[in-house]
């Protein structure tokens, strides 16, 4: 061959492994992206079971035409918590068989007949026709499930075109003896192991690499012998994708890729050892003579549809070698238990957007409960102060904020990614949502912080404070649960009960702060509890104003607007008669206790308020009316009596005024 021919063959080797890779990436994606997040999510379901894991783990991987993408996505899963490792390896185990289908699909273009019909079944007759028709639904179809099944197509369009290609690249081979020398070196077990290995873990795809194997085998002439020990390598290769995977995942999910590793180890050295020592003493026939694409397939499928079922009873022992390889610690065990639900924002999930979503929207939720514990326990201090209660509502503070850092970074990580509308406005009801939980979660450590510092005082609220305070705690406890409510069951008639609750609590505030002055003229409040209770009705109001902006969110973006303090004024704006209901029956429910007019009891009084002002005490204490009359006429009197000297008092400073002024005017004169 001269140097032209060769530089041909490289690059249509190279260019059709290629798109044979490009192919397949697409055709994995679009799968994928067409179950929309359901893949993991029945996977995450499935696992109680071995035997249904593994059968789901075959169909899986059948599915997206990829081990390392459905380990890679297992990996993601344990890494989040979802899964444990003894769920986990029986899908691995599942897997390594479902890899297996991509080989018997390329073997189809051994397929050769005169038969026009027959000739049909051979993707290289109509892959031509699914890229023509991919490529319309991908181009002109606004719908994403059309789109994605267009994906589908181009990619096994792309896949099988590289395919032929690279078939076509080394069939001037077929005649090369130097050629058939090189190849005949994979007959050695050790050398075709290796070489099928290292290939892999090149291009990262066992699947790849078979398909190497097939298109030679359609060209050249491939023995048993010499494709027998590359297949094996491959499976052993193909690990490379899961362990760099999980170099950014925490020690379970490491793992989890040791044990897709482990498996594929025991199982090609297990069957190295045991074909090859059987077969030195009894010289297979089969292994001189030419594979062929089917046989290559059939290679592949027989190791795992041995390997796998024996493996599956064991599959514990593969769990306890993880465990032995990476140990649990201590600090392990906490962090597990602090941020066990925070973990499902795995970046893996990232390739899926729509099942990436649907873990932010439950981590969301999460955040939120956790916003509503911390306000629960804060509120209890109030009454009881408790020092372990109130650093429990610190934590629960600092991990909320954890919990919004990251979350608002993985949302905008999806949001980098195409959408679907509803997808998009699921985001965006997020996005906004978990800034109101934070700030939620901050106004319950305030009011913790509120209650240590009356602990510390010995400060107590009067009975009747007490009795205000709680049904004002009780009206934020509902407008929580009522917004919290709609947000995790997107509940647009739960939403609109909001707004006209947060009324009623402004309401209740003011009216609780005008009966706090009453009491401190009463003398039965001090003027520090009255700073300490308009810092509760502060953070109570606050509470209801973030509570009214996720329900107003879940509102606006249901109906297309995104503009929340719009759509506020909107809505009170134009209050409809069931609005002014809901506000009345809240304000029936939410009634502050009722108080007394006047002075009924002489324990009402402060003395030092009766000393001081005798006058109106009498006025509040008399039945009778004449005497009330009398003593508003003489107040008046001495009001008149007042205002009068008040009078004289000015005009005396405006002569004394009129007078500087003339001396001033006649000492200039002077002066000149």
């Amino acid at each position: 061959m001269d140097s032209k021919e060769i530089f041909s063959l490289i690059a249509g080797l190279i260019g059709g492994l290629a798109l044979f890779l490009y192919g397949m990436n697409v055709m994995s994606g679009g799968l994928t992206k067409t179950a929309g997040g359901k893949l993991e999510v029945v996977l995450s379901k499935v696992t109680s079971h071995p035997i249904v894991a593994y059968l789901f783990g075959v169909g899986v991987t059948a599915l997206v035409q990829s081990s390392s993408a459905s380990t890679v996505m297992v990996v993601g899963l344990v890494n989040s918590g979802i899964m444990t490792l003894k769920e986990a390896v029986n899908i691995i185990l599942g897997a390594n068989l479902g890899t297996t289908f991509t080989a018997w699909l390329l073997s189809l273009n051994a397929i050769s007949s005169d038969n026009f019909l027959i000739n049909l079944l051979k993707p290289t007759s109509f892959t031509p026709f699914l890229a023509l028709i991919g490529i319309v639904l991908y181009m002109f179809s606004k719908n994403d499930k059309k789109n994605n099944i267009g994906l589908i197509l181009i990619g096994f369009s792309v896949l099988m075109f590289g395919m032929s290609m690279m078939s076509e690249a080394v069939y001037p081979l077929r005649s090369s003896e130097a050629f058939q020398t090189i190849i005949m070196t994979f007959s050695n077990p050790l050398i075709g192991f290796f070489v099928g290995v290292l290939f892999t873990m090149v291009i990262q795809s066992s699947a790849g690499t078979i398909g190497v194997m097939q298109a030679l085998a359609a060209s050249v002439s491939i023995t048993y012998s010499v494709a027998l020990p590359v297949v094996v390598g491959a499976e052993v290769g193909t690990c490379i994708t899961a362990i760099l995977s999980s170099l950014g995942a925490n020690k379970n999910g490491k793992r989890t890729a040791l044990m897709h590793l482990y498996f594929n180890v025991i199982k090609a050295v297990s069957f190295m050892i045991l074909f090859y020592t059987i077969h030195s003493f009894v010289n297979f026939a089969f292994m001189s003579s030419q594979a062929g694409m089917v046989g290559i397939a059939s290679i592949h499928t027989l190791i795992n549809l041995v390997a796998t079922p024996l493996m599956l009873p064991f599959s514990g022992l593969l769990v306890k070698m993880a465990y032995r390889t990476i140990p649990i610690d201590e600090k392990e065990r906490e962090e597990q238990q602090d941020m066990q639900n925070i973990t499902k924002l795995d970046e893996r999930f990232l390739t899926n957007p729509p099942f990436a979503l649907e873990q932010s929207r439950q981590v969301a939720m999460d955040m939120a409960d956790f916003s509503r514990e911390g306000l629960e326990k804060a509120t209890s201090l109030i009454d009881e102060y408790n020092p372990e209660v109130a650093d429990e509502v610190r934590r629960i503070e600092e991990k909320v904020d954890r919990y919004e850092d990251q979350l608002g970074t993985y949302l905008m990580q999806i949001n980098n990614h195409h959408l679907a509308e509803k997808d998009s406005r699921t985001l965006s009801i997020i996005l906004h949502c978990i800034t109101d939980f934070e700030r939620i979660s901050d106004h319950a450590l305030n009011i913790a912080q509120t209650a240590r510092v009356m602990n510390e005082k010995n400060e107590k609220f009067s009975s009747k404070a007490k009795e205000e305070l709680k049904t004002f705690s009780n009206a934020v406890k509902e407008i929580v649960d009522l917004s919290f409510q709609s947000f995790a069951n997107q509940d647009l008639k739960l939403a609109q009960s909001v707004e006209p609750l947060e009324e009623v609590i402004d309401g209740i505030n003011m009216e609780v702060k005008r009966r706090h002055v009453r009491r401190l003229r009463k003398g039965k409040c001090t003027i520090d509890m009255g700073f300490i209770l308009s810092d509760l009705g502060t953070d109570f109001e606050r509470i209801a104003d973030h509570c009214s902006n996720i329900a107003v969110c879940i509102l606006e973006v249901s109906e297309g607007m995104f503009d929340t303090h719009e759509y506020l004024e909107h809505l009170k704006a134009e209050k409809n008669k069931e609005f002014e209901i809901a506000v009345d029956l809240y304000e029936r429910k939410y009634r502050l206790p009722a108080v007394k007019k006047g002075f009924d009891d002489e324990d009402d009084i402060n003395p030092s308020f009766i000393e001081d002002h005798e006058t109106i005490v009498n006025i509040m204490r008399a039945e009778d009316q004449d005497i009330i009359d009398e003593a508003v006429s003489s107040a008046e009197k001495k009001k008149e009596k007042f205002v009068d000297k008040a009078k004289d008092a000015v005009k005396e400073k405006v002569k004394d005024k009129s007078k500087v002024k003339v001396k001033d005017k006649t000492k200039k004169k002077k002066d000149k």
